[in-house]
């Protein structure tokens, strides 16, 4: 016996019959699967009236002693002893409930499971009939763990010497641009895109470290130009004016 099994009884049973079964009942059982499994699983045990009420939200003795003789009648709890009053402990024990059911719930979640599949495909299928070229182009973003494996793999393969930090604002930048690349063009092909900027990357920091202080201009103006070309075609010339506040 164990919770998975009595838990997996229970609700065969609940399924079985709908017409008996109160939130109640299903916490006062599960307060009791949970008490027995804390006191090591003892055959009979103690169930004290107050705790229970407390545990389970429930205020009413009347409901709650109602409540356990359902389970009692049901077969999923041996009442040994009852208790003097409502102050003390019922003695019970847990049956091991393993009445021959047709396990109308597997098969109701099966035959469930199936027409959400089959809705979800004819779903997808009707959307995928009414594509347009634009929509079937549409970008494709991988995941960052994705993109970085990959870029560093190759790296490796082609003996660049790339970081770890670059890759990440690459892919960063790319992100921010709507996934365009510095040309402002949708990237279609992420993986063709990365092979061909690694060569840039290669070696770039060292690079900027020696380059002169015009070289640096006017790295840093293309590298801005590119920006604002990109954020016209997204959002119009007049946000990347504001933006950018005019590239002279």
């Amino acid at each position: 016996m164990n919770s998975y099994e009595l838990s997996r009884a229970w609700f065969d049973w609940c399924f079985e019959n709908p017409e008996k079964i109160k939130p109640n009942h299903t916490a006062l059982y599960f307060f009791c699967i949970e008490h027995c499994n804390r006191l090591g699983w003892k055959s009979k045990f103690g169930l004290p009236t107050t705790m229970v009420k407390e545990a389970i939200g429930i205020k009413s003795y009347n409901t709650y002693i109602n409540t356990l003789n359902d389970l009692v009648d049901w077969g999923f709890v041996e009442m040994i002893e009852r208790s003097k009053n409502q102050y003390s402990s019922n003695i019970i024990a847990l049956s091991n409930f393993n009445k021959a059911l047709d396990k109308a719930l597997d098969k109701a979640l099966i035959k469930h499971t199936t027409k959400q599949s089959e809705s979800t495909r004819q779903s997808i299928d009707s959307i995928d009939k009414q594509l347009t070229s634009k929509q079937k182009n549409n970008k494709q973003i991988p995941a960052y763990e994705d993109f970085k494996n990959y870029a560093l793999d190759k790296c490796s393969e082609l003996n660049f010497n790339v970081s770890e930090n670059q890759i990440n604002a690459k892919y960063q930048s790319w992100i921010a641009n709507d996934w365009r690349n510095g040309n402002g063009k949708q990237i279609k092909n992420w993986k063709s895109n990365i092979l061909n900027t690694l060569p840039y990357l290669n070696n770039k920091e060292s690079v900027e470290k020696t380059e002169t202080e015009a070289d640096r201009e006017a790295r840093e103006f293309m590298e801005n130009l590119n920006a604002y070309n990109t954020h016209k075609t997204l959002y119009g010339e007049a946000a990347a004016n504001a933006k950018f506040k005019m590239i002279e």
